[in-house]
């Protein structure tokens, strides 16, 4: 997915006008690690897209371009000229755990390996399957939230917005209660592997945490065959169009899928809404807003904010010639709050519409999960106004965590009113 080690502490960038590569007069430095672009990166995008909506970053370990634009990051997500890569460096050897779980992943396919996996898990994540989960959903997020009341304090990460996920798609899979809190730290170490600011301490890291996940669901696969469940494990260990490698690689795959990125939408939301008061009291008034308002919380603070694709072959996109073999780094964070396909888009409306956001991506590899994590969102944003009416923020300051390619918040208190 993001297919570099970030080391610097600016990336400088060079302009490309008609397919001729230019130096600009003022270069742009963007203080990567400040708390200044983790807490806004905002900003930075809006000044690249000015510059140009795909811009060439010459300073970096893997070269590659920068989509900031929406209609050039929408074109290049649905055209299959432009594929996927593992995350991976291609030529060593000391991530071998890794790579054994990335090659046989479907998020790292392309077609035709990767619609043929598709095709299988098209049904159990339709929106038709997913809204049967609305009652066990529901119930998940009253408990958590009268555990959070008797408590009398909550912290949005780690007492809400992470157990709700966990607990649906561990019951999803059929991971063993005692089992799910290693599942998280996994989850979160793995999360690394993948993200700009990955160091060969973090490989090295992921590298053993994909030994241990592994051999704990070839256990667990090897229970399943013994003892069948009404479990997706089982489920998916009685499709005989996959490999024995393609069945592990998609278990461990819907576990991670399952946490993080959902995580961050329901913290983003809460978060969101908290300091928007206005827009917070719309809802309140109108809760069958709930659902244009959660794709509102997407397109502002996009969960996922950068995925990669490769040319597989030379492609010209507006006046920008994109060479075979070149890296596209597509910034959906920047794309959704593009000002020609969006208006005024700094600001929060729950009314907006139409939404056409990028959050899930767009074409062949828009996110399977998207439903599961709509759902989870619009029931937990709902209810926890609803018992909590004058939710407020308990600290000032907001931090994030130091991830670029994700917008993930280290811990989110709140005070219970």
């Amino acid at each position: 997915m993001l297919q570099y080690l970030l080391t610097l502490y600016y990336f400088r960038f060079t302009k490309r006008e008609r397919g001729v590569l230019m130096s600009l007069k003022q270069q742009i430095k963007i203080p990567i690690f400040s708390s200044t672009f983790i807490e806004n990166p905002y900003p930075f995008y809006d000044e690249l897209r000015e510059a140009s909506p795909i811009y060439w970053l010459s300073s970096i370990t893997h070269k590659g371009w920068f989509v900031t634009g929406y209609e050039e990051a929408n074109k290049i997500l649905k055209d299959k000229r432009f594929q996927i890569r593992k995350p991976l460096p291609r030529h060593t050897k000391d991530y071998t755990d890794l790579k054994n779980i990335q090659d046989h992943m479907m998020l790292y396919k392309n077609p035709p390996e990767h619609t043929k996996l598709r095709k299988l898990f098209q049904k159990p994540f339709s929106e038709q399957q997913i809204q049967k989960l609305q009652p066990v959903i529901t119930q998940a997020v009253n408990d958590l939230l009268n555990e959070a009341e008797e408590n009398r304090k909550m912290d949005v990460i780690q007492d809400f917005a992470f157990p709700l996920p966990s607990l649906i798609i561990s019951e999803l899979l059929g991971i063993p209660k005692e089992d799910r809190i290693k599942i998280k730290k996994w989850t979160k170490d793995l999360l690394g592997v993948i993200d700009l600011t990955r160091t060969n301490e973090t490989l090295h890291t992921g590298n053993k945490i994909a030994k241990e996940v592994q051999q704990y669901f070839h256990n667990l696969i090897i229970e399943r065959r013994h003892k069948p469940k009404n479990d997706l494990i089982s489920a998916i260990l009685g499709i005989q169009e996959l490999t024995e490698d393609e069945k592990l690689s998609t278990i461990i795959l819907l576990m991670i899928a399952g946490h993080e990125t959902t995580v961050n939408l329901i913290a983003n939301s809460i978060l969101t809404f908290l300091t928007n008061p206005i827009q917070l009291e719309l809802l309140k008034q109108n809760p069958s807003l709930i659902t244009s308002a959660i794709e509102e919380c997407l397109r502002f603070e996009s969960p996922t904010q950068i995925t990669a694709r490769f040319a597989s072959e030379t492609v010209k996109i507006g006046e920008t010639e994109i060479k075979r073999g070149q890296q596209i780094y597509i910034v959906l964070g920047a794309a959704n709050r593009d000002p020609k396909k969006f208006v005024n888009p700094h600001n929060f409306q729950i009314t907006r519409y139409p939404n056409p956001h990028l959050a899930f991506g767009s074409g062949i590899h828009y996110c399977l999960g998207s439903q599961l994590a709509r759902l989870e969102a619009q029931i937990a944003v709902k209810e926890i106004f609803e018992k909590f009416p004058n939710l407020s923020l308990q600290e000032e300051t907001i931090k994030w965590r130091k991830l670029i390619g994700f917008r993930a918040l280290q811990k989110l208190h709140v005070k219970l009113k």
